[in-house]
This record gives C-alpha cells, structure tokens and sequence, in this order.
C-alpha cells in the first residue's frame, strides 16, 4: 500500500499520478497525516514562483518533526509549469524527509519541467513523445518504489571518498573518530582524490565515453580511472568527507562526480549506500549535503539510508576537537550506519511496510 500525498492539485500531475498509481494499491493522506513505517509517494506542483504555501509548510513540518518519516521509504514527483524550480523542490524534499527519518531508492525522484524538454534524452533513447515518456516513468517509479526492498550485507565493504590533509582536517578527524565506533563487520577501505590526480570531465561525446566504459576506464585515464571507480564498483556503501568550500563539495570531489558516467554507463549504483559527513567553518552545512545527495542519490542513483548525512560547523580542527557533543553525535552516526547496512533484527523489522 503507497500513502501518497498530494501537496498541490495541477491538471497535468493529477493524470501522471493516474496513469502512474493504476493497478497499485495506494490512498491519498492529507500532509498532516501519520507518515512513519509507510511506502510514500509525495507529488507537488510548481509554477513559476516555486513552490506554494502547502508544500512549504510540509517542508517545516519535516523540518521540525525529526522522526515524522521514521522507517518509511519515499520517492518524489514533482511537475512544473515552467522550467525552473522542479530540480530544487525535489532535492529539498528528499533531504527533509531523509533527515526526519525516510530511507530514499536511487534516483527516487522525477521532475517534469513546463516544456518536458528535460525528457527528450530518454524520449529520443525510448522513441516515444516527451509526454510517454514522462509518463512511462511515472509508472517506473512507482513500480519501484512498491517493489523496493533495502539490502543488507553480511560484511559491508564502505568506500571513505576524500581529498583531505590529516593533521589538518576537521572532517577527517571526525571520519578517524567514527572509524572505532562501527561493527568490525563493516571493513572500510580509504580513497584519497589528491590535487593533480582527478581531472574533471570534458564532455566526450556519448560513443567516445561508452567505448572507453566497456573497456573499464576513461578517455583521461588516471587515477580515478586505475583507482577510484573500481573502487566504488566493488563497495557496498560510499561515505563522503566533504568539507564546505564556498558552500560546495570541492573541486576534486565535484569531479569524480562528473566522471562517474563511464562507470554507470556499465552499471548503476542502486545497491550501493550513501554517506556524509559534512563540515562547515561558519554555516551552509545543509547546501553542501543537498548538493552530495543531488549528485549521488538523484542524479546518479545510489541509496539513500536515513538521515545520511553527519553535519557540524567548526572552523578548524581545534575547534571541532573542543566540541562537547561530538562523541555523542558520532555514536548515533555509527549507529544509523550499522541499522543501514547489517542484517539485524532492528533494520529489517518493519521497514517501510504498513503500519
């Protein structure tokens, strides 16, 4: 059963959910309702000045409510009437919902801006109108999220993505920190994405990229392609160091996003988790997470574990050391890790089924 909510009525979105929800078993619930331990579809409507009221205020309901998704999985559907603002509802949807509590599959989200432009990639791939295909995956998402079942792993092998200085970096004393706190069943490998060895994409044409994809690299070549993407094809969940610069990942991280199309081109990353740890040295900590899960989750279709992302603000190591709340929060960090990936009782129990 799928508990959709539905935060503003639109002729076009009303017909996408009729044509996605037909033959599922689903019911629509107000934005106030009980969302915990439940499969959920929320659908919003946005025109050219962003979001409506509704919609906002489900937004500070999630906000201020930390467990008000507790145990239930989610995608988003999000249809515009111009071209703006359907990426941004969408992406603040999923990260207020992961924070109160909701685990999101890869790439949960679809977004149909006024246009349908941003279909025609797929629609050409599909040879099917922009509107079939907008609908086509409509449905797809649906039938995903109805089907979705999170993994667990007996040993769960987590990628430490970074491009950080030891002895100097906040966020890698907090991942040093953490490292003793996790089950010895998780078996943790580190990557360092040093200047000089990632170099960002340059936009190869399709065929140029899929070739070198099939044969396991990339046209640059390099240590990302030696080292980091087998990395990432080989683990079971990735954890992302990211400290804020000018409230962004920074360049060495943003391109390993970028240049991870060669290796989705030969397999996606829908069973695989993410993980952050985000520090700030003044605020913006929430740009730099949605920013990670936009590129990770939504974009490049890894899952989303509850409340995913550790955030802090210190503006140097001494200061993040001097924090007294820090061992509790890493405890309660490891311990969302552990519930993510290990099979125990406490995980499997109940998740995102009826209430």
């Amino acid at each position: 059963m799928l508990d959709v909510v539905l935060l503003r009525r639109q002729p076009r979105l009303c017909a996408l959910l009729e044509h996605a929800l037909k033959g599922v078993a689903h019911r629509f619930v107000p934005p106030g309702a009980a969302l915990r331990d439940r499969r959920v579809l929320l659908a919003a409507a946005v025109d050219e000045g962003g979001m409506d009221g509704q919609t906002l205020r489900f937004l500070r309901r999630l906000r201020t409510e930390p467990d008000a998704m507790r145990g239930s999985i989610a995608a988003v559907l999000v249809d515009g009437t111009g071209e703006l603002y359907t990426k941004q509802v969408a992406q603040e949807l999923v990260y207020a919902a992961n924070r109160a509590g909701c685990l999101f599959p890869g790439k949960p989200a679809l977004e149909g801006t006024g246009s349908l432009y941003n279909q025609h990639i797929l629609a050409q791939r599909r040879g099917m109108s922009l509107e079939e295909t907008y609908f086509c995956r409509a449905r797809e998402l649906v039938q995903r999220l109805a089907a979705f079942v999170p993994p667990r792993f007996a040993n769960p092998r987590l990628l430490v993505l970074h491009a950080s200085e030891r002895g100097r970096s906040s966020t890698l004393w907090l991942w040093d920190q953490l490292r003793p706190r996790l089950d010895p069943a998780i078996v943790s490998c580190e990557v360092t994405l040093q200047n000089g060895t990632v170099h960002d994409c340059r936009g190869c044409s399709y065929r140029t990229c899929l070739h070198f994809a099939q044969n396991g690299s990339c046209f640059y070549g390099g240590a990302l392609s030696e080292t980091v993407l087998p990395a990432i094809r080989d683990c079971d969940a990735m954890l992302f160091l990211c400290p804020n610069y000018n409230d962004a990942v920074s360049a060495n991280v943003t391109a390993l996003f970028n240049r991870l199309t060669s290796l989705l081109l030969r397999g996606d990353l829908h069973q695989k988790y993410l993980f952050g740890m985000v520090v700030s040295g003044y605020s913006g900590s929430d740009l730099v997470a949605r920013q990670l899960l936009g590129a990770m989750c939504l974009n490049k279709t890894a899952m989303l574990p509850p409340q995913f992302c550790l955030t802090e603000t210190a503006n140097d190591l001494a200061a993040m050391q001097a924090l007294p709340h820090i061992p509790a929060k890493l405890d309660a960090f490891a311990q969302r890790m552990e519930r993510a990936l290990l099979p125990t009782v406490e995980s499997d129990k109940n998740q995102g089924g009826d209430s």
